[in-house]
């Protein structure tokens, strides 16, 4: 089992009450699986992606990840686990702006350690299999939106991350970049990587082998 949330609850205080933005939350992803979560604004979709993540702690629960106890690892070991396994692809590609998309591509392999060699023939590889050899010298505000996002997904990708999280990947894109960007998640898919997105569009949900659904906090069976 690749992800496994049992009773996840997170929540606020606000003017001495607790309020919930997720509510026992029981979830469980195998690899291979591509799965979409859809629900309206505010209704914890972000936020459940956050903590699958691991970019965002939660209050009560367990959660396995590759059957390590993620709720019980120092902040130092919960880093490790995200580097090594996850990519995060972003609505505002969230590209670092004063550097070019090689050197974009470059960062997730940096935090792993990488030597420059291995590096260099890994973003030679991606900004060919994405179509973007021409673009690496440029910086994100020269790109269409539909070029930075494919950066973003080409840097979610690069270090070959087992689990790929989407939040609302295409929200900023047109319709046929949209379909660009959905295609190649799918195609990804089926090369065995794990997906999970954030979407509100039931074309882009579509996509996925299962749904799931979220109000207020809760999953909706």
């Amino acid at each position: 089992m690749l992800v496994q949330l049992n009773n996840i609850f997170k929540w606020v205080q606000s003017g001495g009450q607790r309020i919930f933005l997720l509510k026992d939350i029981n979830l469980e992803v195998e690899e291979g699986e591509f799965i979409s979560i859809m629900g309206p604004s505010g209704s914890g979709k972000s936020t459940l992606l956050n903590v699958i993540g691991m970019l965002d702690a939660f209050d009560e629960g367990e959660y396995n990840f590759l059957d390590e106890s993620v709720h019980s690892l120092k902040e130092k070991d919960r880093s490790r686990l995200y580097k090594q396994y996850i990519g995060f692809v972003f609505q505002s590609y969230h590209l670092l702006d004063d550097l070019t998309v090689q050197e974009n591509l470059e960062m997730p392999l940096l935090y792993k350690k990488m030597k420059s060699p291995e590096r260099k023939a890994k973003v030679a590889d991606i900004l060919d299999r994405f179509n973007i050899v021409a673009k690496k010298d440029l910086f994100p505000a020269q790109l269409s939106g539909g070029q930075q996002q494919l950066v973003g997904v080409a840097r979610a990708l690069i270090a070959n991350p087992k689990l790929i999280l989407a939040d609302e990947p295409t929200g900023n894109l047109n319709s046929t970049q949209s379909k660009e960007i959905m295609e190649l998640f799918k195609q990804l898919n089926q090369e065995g990587v794990t997906i999970v997105q954030v979407t509100h569009s039931e074309t882009n949900a579509a996509y996925g082998s299962r749904t799931i659904n979220l109000l207020d906090g809760r999953r909706i069976i």
